[in-house]
């Protein structure tokens, strides 16, 4: 397929006029346009999340920086305050590689002649998981609601990453650094699972913990062919990428009311 320096070469000149209905290069016309638009955001997403990672790589090992305590974080004596803002940071970082992730699939689509399409309105987060709407909606809901509901959603989404991963590795001419990213993805998910389950011992003590496991996901993503393990690796991809930004609201709100305490229903 051509590229940017030949595209000059499909249009007419400006003595012809170019008609949608019969003349047939406008469809490569506006493929080209489109994926060179895909590429650039790619590369703009790209520089921010290499820049991001440089700066918070010090930080962002998981919320819970405790190297003298067990792994679980269960006699961690980090503060609250700081226990917030690493997983606030945490949840950021993870929401910005799983944009990068999507557009690298998208791209990865592209090169395979494919496009797949999640409609509008699909549902994505565990059904246990209602996002709350409106103000008042953000008023009514309990500190112990958004930390369940966090827990929710970070273990939901654990095994399915870890599917994506070992699916992808089967792909022919998958992009390495859409193995890496997703890889990464998956691991700090669980750091942050970690760290979920400290805020909850530290916010709601030792007896916040008994709720219901995650639900089930493998009903979720059966795959029968090549090409519906492709639509259900996107699909997890897409709709990780929209509760990584639910998990990053959430944990945006409770340290506003557990912190800050100021303007705390503007999300």
């Amino acid at each position: 397929m051509k590229r940017d320096g030949d595209l000059s070469m499909q249009l007419k000149s400006p003595g012809q006029q170019l008609c949608p209905e019969t003349d047939p290069q406008i469809p490569y016309v506006k493929a080209t346009i489109a994926e060179n638009m895909l590429m650039n955001m790619l590369m703009v997403l790209q520089v921010c999340v290499a820049f991001v990672l440089c700066s918070l790589q010090a930080m962002t090992g998981s919320p819970v920086d405790c190297s003298d305590q067990d792994t679980a974080g269960t006699s961690c004596t980090i503060s609250l305050e700081k226990l917030l803002e690493r997983a606030v940071q945490h949840a950021d970082l993870i929401y910005r590689v799983s944009e990068e992730s999507k557009l690298l699939f998208d791209e990865m689509l592209i090169s395979f002649g494919m496009n797949l399409h999640i409609p509008e309105g699909t549902m994505c987060a565990p059904k246990m998981v209602p996002v709350p709407m409106s103000k008042n909606e953000i008023q009514q809901i309990s500190d112990k609601w958004i930390l369940h509901s966090l827990l929710i959603l970070v273990q939901f989404w654990i095994d399915p990453l870890v599917e994506v991963q070992s699916s992808l590795e089967n792909y022919e001419n998958a992009p390495s650094v859409l193995l890496t990213r997703n890889k990464w993805m998956s691991t700090k998910l669980m750091s942050l699972e970690q760290g979920v389950l400290v805020l909850i011992r530290q916010i709601l003590g030792e007896d916040g913990l008994l709720l219901g496991g995650p639900e089930e996901t493998s009903n979720h993503f059966v795959s029968s062919d090549m090409l519906e393990f492709v639509r259900r690796d996107y699909s997890v991809i897409y709709c990780f990428r929209k509760d990584a930004h639910k998990m990053y609201t959430f944990l945006k709100l409770l340290k506003c009311r557990q912190i800050d305490k100021e303007n705390c229903s503007f999300f």
